[in-house]
């Protein structure tokens, strides 16, 4: 246990414990759970149901923290719904999509009345009694509409509370305060000074105009209900990283995870640096356990998304819900329509942030699909896959039905494939799958770049075949797309494969195009600087060499490097830091790809959607049916 933990273990286990007398304390305890641990799971669930809380326990059975008496933190927001919540919902993807993720983004839409404050498992049904008797004296003093006014920065976007409705929530926010402290022993921070609802938070400065003009979209005075609600976080957690797991991974040693798709797993950034690359040591939020997780198996998500929103138990009101009356539209207007999949469709505020898009979606001229390469050998295999398929006398031969049938022919050794590694056969069925996938979305590609690696090039050939182009449209193979040589193992530029050998082997290359950056430019070990450098100069290069042709895209075929390196220029962003550039790129599965769409009429490229999604898989390990079958 760390220092911090053992301190705040000693402090709460010297409080005066009280014996809650919840319905579900009592179920559970009649099932035989300790007191203590039963109260860890309700507080832990939210306070919902038997069932949730038995769960709980469950999962966590071998959690090394479970004795612990280390409290929840809780935090009360003032939260909107209905057609208001709707309305900042499409500005948090709308923002998100056209100018990428801000601090905003990490929590849901949420004006904050008192900080987070931590409340001992056993109290939290009296700090429910709290803001019950709080919210019944205040709901009829409640507004009956809040006032907003949209404030922007260079750095900062978000509706300002009104001084006269913001005095009357700081004194809601003050009350319970006391009242937390009176009937709970909470000391709880109230909000006392400018009330806010954030729109964007951290963002960079030349997206200011793009953010405000998506932001007057939202009409401020739409009918809401404002709801205020506690929640709750796991205070040993709060400086993690958030991760998501994507699919599920059964432990092969004894210091791996087990994860299940859809777990949460909390990293801390400053113990990843012994760990193996492909790998992060995390805690399970799910189980409590801690190990090792393949990081490709996940993705990161917001702090708040493991967050628990406690709700209404019994008598005890856990959220209070106060009803404001719309400013602008009369009780007769129409409900919005409702979709099939439950989203909400205002036909009024759907046409403005609609007016907005369409006027960009008219001067699109240009795309860029920036792709990475499918699954190659050696990832399968292992850096040693070539010695697997070496007879003694150097022949190549299929050692798994994953490797290439046959390898093309070159001139000088074989070996060289060693560093310059082809595509599986599962790559090659990727590429060709992505490229049917173009075919069905009516996807035109106009021109081809790939990297000169063998497995960019083969899955430029075959995604072309998927995309039935491949007699149309020719390979252009440009060196300047290379990845970061610094992460090459070799410490030196592998020998390619000349642009004759490729055409030789059937390759559908453009003989007579020649590259912006030749070969003999590429430095072993260069610095980030100099791979960002020419990163940018040759994706410029590239546009300016390729005309519109209607709506034909530029297909990159590069490196999980390249999504980020030739994208972010075009943006007109910065480079991100070395060390963050290295986490991101670590993520990025075979064919993740990018998309960039150009708006000529404003100078500008954004960032859009892909034509197609990608694809996922789980891994299907090695298997010889002597072993367990057999064989003892």
């Amino acid at each position: 246990m760390a220092v911090a933990e053992t301190q705040l273990y000693a402090k709460v286990s010297n409080k005066h414990r009280s014996r809650s007398t919840s319905v579900l304390l009592e179920s559970l305890l009649a099932k035989g759970f300790p007191a203590h641990i039963a109260q860890k799971a309700l507080a832990a669930t939210g306070q919902k149901t038997i069932e949730d809380a038995a769960k709980w326990l469950h999962s966590h059975c071998n959690d090394p923290s479970l004795d612990d008496p280390i409290p929840q933190e809780y935090a009360l927001y003032l939260c909107p719904t209905g057609r208001l919540h709707s309305r900042l919902q499409e500005f948090w993807k709308e923002s998100k999509r056209q100018c990428g993720k801000n601090r905003a983004h990490e929590i849901f839409p949420h004006v904050t009345l008192c900080d987070f404050f931590t409340c001992e498992d056993q109290k939290v049904e009296l700090l429910y009694d709290a803001l019950k008797r709080i919210g019944d004296n205040f709901l009829h003093c409640f507004p009956p509409s809040i006032s907003l006014s949209l404030h922007s920065s260079p750095s900062y976007l978000g509706f300002f509370i009104g001084d006269s409705h913001a005095n009357i929530l700081k004194e809601f926010a003050l009350a319970f305060s006391s009242e937390a402290l009176a009937l709970a022993d909470c000391h709880v921070k109230p909000c006392l000074k400018q009330l806010h609802l954030t729109l964007a938070h951290k963002f960079y400065p030349h997206h200011q105009k793009t953010l405000e003009q998506l932001a007057k979209c939202i009409n401020p005075g739409e009918t809401c209900q404002w709801v205020a609600a506690l929640y709750s976080r796991d205070m040993r957690f709060v400086h993690y990283q958030t991760l998501r797991a994507l699919f599920q991974y059964k432990p092969q040693n004894i210091d791996e995870l087990m994860i299940n798709a859809g777990d949460f797993i909390y990293v801390d950034p400053t113990q990843q640096s012994d760990v193996s690359e492909g790998w992060v040591v995390g805690t399970s939020h799910r189980t409590g356990c801690r190990g090792f997780v393949p990081e490709n198996y996940t993705e990161r998500v917001n702090e708040s998304d493991t967050w628990v929103k406690h709700r209404q138990v019994e008598v005890s009101q856990v959220e209070y819900v106060f009803v404001t009356a719309s400013r602008f539209f009369t009780q007769t207007e129409k409900e919005p329509n409702v979709k099939l999949n439950g989203e909400v469709n205002d036909p009024n505020m759907s046409r403005s942030v609609t007016n907005v898009l369409s006027l960009q979606n008219a001067t699109l001229r240009r795309g860029v699909l920036v792709m990475r390469h499918g699954e190659r050998v050696d990832q399968v295999f292992g850096k040693s896959w070539l010695q697997q398929c070496l007879t003694a006398d150097g022949k190549y031969y299929r050692a798994d039905l994953n490797f290439p049938s046959t390898l093309p022919k070159r001139k000088d050794s074989m070996n060289h494939f060693e560093y310059d590694p082809p595509l599986s056969c599962c790559g090659i069925f990727q590429s060709r799958l992505i490229g049917e996938a173009l075919l069905d979305q009516e996807v035109t590609v106009s021109y081809v770049y790939s990297s000169p690696a063998l497995r960019c090039i083969q899955t430029a050939q075959h995604l072309l075949q998927g995309l039935k182009l491949d007699q149309k449209v020719k390979i252009r193979v440009e060196p300047g797309l290379f990845e970061w040589t610094k992460w090459e193992a070799s410490r030196v530029i592998p020998n390619f494969m000349t642009v004759t050998e490729l055409a030789e082997a059937s390759y559908k290359i453009d003989t007579s195009y020649r590259g912006n950056f030749p070969l003999s430019s590429l430095v072993p070990s260069e610095s980030y600087e100099e791979y960002v450098s020419r990163s940018s100069t040759v994706i410029k290069q590239i546009i300016t060499a390729c005309p519109s042709k209607g709506k034909g895209l530029i297909l990159i075929v590069g490196h999980g490097s390249s999504l980020a390196s030739f994208t972010r220029p075009l943006l007109g962003l910065p480079a991100r830091d070395s060390s963050d550039f290295a986490q991101v790129v670590r993520k990025i599965p075979s064919l993740g790809m990018c998309f960039c769409e150009e708006i000529k009429e404003e100078n500008k490229w954004q960032m859009v959607n892909p034509p197609v999604k990608t694809l996922t898989h789980g891994a299907n390990a090695a298997f010889n049916w002597r072993n367990g079958i057999v064989e003892d």
